[in-house]
């Protein structure tokens, strides 16, 4: 077997984090949903009441051993998460529903950088690959937004970028701006004469069962994000990087980072090896 981008899950310094909904007005199924969202993961879900506070709020904290009280990453509405995740499915994004230049994610879970997931693909579950969608959407933006830099995206097989519907108005999008856009996967499609988006094919297991989307910025945004210590949590660097294996059929280890040094790494790796 050849080099894996298994090995940078070895990188991951999250410490244990939990989603707090507070002060519940919404229905109890909602709050079913959520907790199935994150059902098995390193995520733990619970419910709370506070005094002085906002009505369905979520709240990412962070538990340390040093700290008698955890710390909060991250606070978001509720409704956001429901537009974002809860009452969604991955068609949102495959067919373009969702909007591309003005998305965004909750915080709260952007705020789950470097914490390693295990999802399932349907039928075994609705929700739990829509994490990993989501945020490849969200690097993707990110990428599109700062309008310059790389952007590298595996795809299994590169005539998904075509297929999918909502994939390819994103591609089209990225093709016509100044990011560099490489994309990876099993040649049975390849860009037109006139595309910007250069492709890289293949059949080894790193081209069939990577999922990554890899975003470093241009040179004067990268010297820039530098001059700022990087805080796990905090997702404001240009910097942004979804790695994914394919463990078995359908079932996925994933994690994403803003760490600029990590995303720098995972970058390189792509390029000496795919």
């Amino acid at each position: 077997m050849g080099p894996s981008l298994e090995q940078f899950f070895d990188s991951l310094c999250a410490p244990p984090r939990s989603l707090l909904l507070v002060n519940r007005s919404q229905p109890e199924p909602l709050v079913r949903i959520l907790e199935r969202t994150f059902e098995g993961q390193p995520v733990n879900v619970s419910e709370r009441d506070l005094p002085d506070a906002d009505s369905d709020v979520v709240v990412l904290v962070e538990e340390s051993e040093s700290e008698a009280d955890p710390r909060v990453i991250a606070t978001s509405p509720l409704s956001s998460l429901e537009e974002t995740i809860l009452l969604v499915n991955s068609d949102l994004y495959k067919t373009g529903t969702a909007g591309f230049s003005d998305g965004s994610l909750p915080a709260v879970l952007t705020g789950l950088e470097e914490v390693p997931f295990v999802v399932r693909s349907y039928p075994e579950s609705n929700k739990e690959k829509l994490l990993l969608i989501a945020m490849s959407r969200f690097i993707e933006r990110r990428a599109y937004r700062q309008g310059a830099g790389r952007l590298r995206t595996s795809f299994q097989r590169l005539s998904r970028i075509e297929d999918e519907r909502g994939t390819r108005k994103v591609y089209r999008t990225l093709d016509d701006s100044e990011v560099q856009t490489h994309v990876y996967g099993i040649p049975d499609w390849r860009p037109s004469t006139d595309s910007a988006l250069i492709a890289h094919g293949g059949y080894t297991e790193a081209f069939r069962k990577s999922w990554f989307v890899v975003y470093t910025p241009s040179d004067s945004s990268d010297s820039n994000a530098e001059s700022n210590e990087w805080v796990a949590g905090e997702a404001e660097a240009p910097h942004a990087a979804l790695v994914g294996i394919e463990t078995e059929s359908e079932r996925w280890r994933g994690f994403w980072t803003f760490r600029p040094s990590l995303v720098r790494e995972i970058d390189a790796f792509i390029a000496r090896n795919l």
